[in-house]
């Protein structure tokens, strides 16, 4: 039988490299969940910031993207997709790009926790003539944003809002400490912390008679963790869709779920040390040390072979610019040149898919079939 090249020797290094049938596994995987539980799910597109990822998630069955800069919203629109919500705090400064936005047919949704903006938004739009639709923000873990669902300030939001004419299309929250968690009682409490707090704002907004038909909660580990969301109308996820090694640690995955990795060459050794010396720096796998603090601390990535096979106990230990340092705990003085000549191609897989994506302007997707697409993905703000 001859000999048949790899796919993925042809190719520059660092790249990023996207295992479509992996991807496609977690969309599936995902979507299933949010059937099964009767909720529509809204991808976090944050994470690929790629049409191609994101069309895959929408012909799965989700229901609207969300992002996380206008400039996304912009790309997603022009590539058909209209059900957008921007999901980070309005500033008064982008309110004209929203206007143009929705003034050519996008239907656009913004947020906000606070009252000032809230009436920034309402006064803008006043003299504009247009109805921004805008979700509240809920803190319901004390983790970033939002405003607690017991706040009086909620109320007042919601009526300035209101009042203001605009439409208060309803309630929002991310559970994000949940990322600090790794055991499926803790994600279970987590997940039904997220969704009684969200419920609960929502339910004081109309006992107020104030307008909420969307409940919207999310992040990957509790959209994989809840039980039941009564009361929930959407749920937001994003880094299920690559997975990556936090992911791993806190429980929700396994590394042969990972879909992202990327692709280096080793470019030399410090044998001595037991070093292989790669050309994926922290340039390409970004500074994200995201397992440092959990029970398995990855350094900047684990180490697999061409085939995307961990080598156990290999991880980049550290990172320069164009630089990245491979070894094991257990490899020093062995003879790592003869295991990882000159040459050899690895892959990485990454702490924080969302990061390292964000290190490259697009992915190289690999089919089942060996195939290989250029997939771009959006960039800036």
């Amino acid at each position: 039988m001859p000999h048949s090249v790899h796919p993925l020797s042809s190719l520059d290094t660092p790249a990023a490299i996207v295992d479509v049938a992996r991807m496609q596994a977690n969309i599936s995987r995902m979507q299933q969940r949010m059937d099964t539980l009767g909720v529509a799910l809204r991808p976090h597109v944050k994470t690929s910031k790629c049409i191609p990822v994101a069309q895959a998630q929408l012909a799965a069955g989700a229901r609207g993207v969300t992002v996380s800069t206008l400039k996304e919203a912009e790309q997603f629109f022009e590539a058909g997709v209209t059900d957008i919500l921007y999901a980070v705090g309005m500033a008064e400064h982008r309110l004209p790009a929203a206007l143009a936005l929705r003034q050519r047919g996008c239907d656009l949704k913004i947020i906000t926790d606070n009252a000032l903006s809230a009436r920034a938004i309402a006064a803008f739009g006043r003299t504009h003539g247009e109805h921004f639709e805008v979700w509240i923000e809920i803190d319901t873990d004390g983790h970033r944003s939002g405003i607690k669902p017991e706040d009086a300030a909620l109320l007042e939001v919601g009526t300035a809002l209101h009042e203001g004419g605009m439409q208060l299309g309803g309630v929002l929250t991310h559970a994000g400490s949940s990322y600090e968690l790794d055991t499926p009682s803790a994600l279970e409490a987590m997940a039904e912390q997220e969704r009684a707090g969200c419920v609960r704002a929502a339910e004081r907004l109309r006992a107020a008679g104030l307008p909420c038909p969307v409940v919207s909660v999310g992040s990957t580990p509790t959209a994989l963790s809840a039980t039941q969301l009564q009361g929930v109308t959407e749920v937001r996820a994003g880094v299920y869709v690559f997975f990556d090694l936090v992911m791993h640690n806190i429980g929700v995955c396994r590394t042969d779920e990972l879909a992202l990795s990327v692709l280096t060459t080793v470019i030399g050794h410090q044998t001595e040390k037991g070093w292989v010396i790669v050309d994926a720096g922290w340039m390409a796998m970004s500074r994200d040390q995201g397992t440092r603090k959990q029970k398995h601390d990855f350094g900047y990535g684990q180490v697999c072979t061409l085939d995307g096979e961990p080598l156990p106990g290999y991880t980049v230990i550290g990172a320069n610019q164009e630089h990245g340092i491979v070894a094991a705990a257990t490899s020093a003085g062995t003879d790592v040149a003869a295991q990882f000549p000159i040459g050899t191609r690895l892959r990485i897989l990454p702490n924080h898919a969302c990061a390292t994506g964000a290190q490259f302007p697009q992915y190289h997707a690999l089919s089942p079939d060996g195939g290989l697409q250029a997939w771009d993905r959006a960039h800036g703000w």
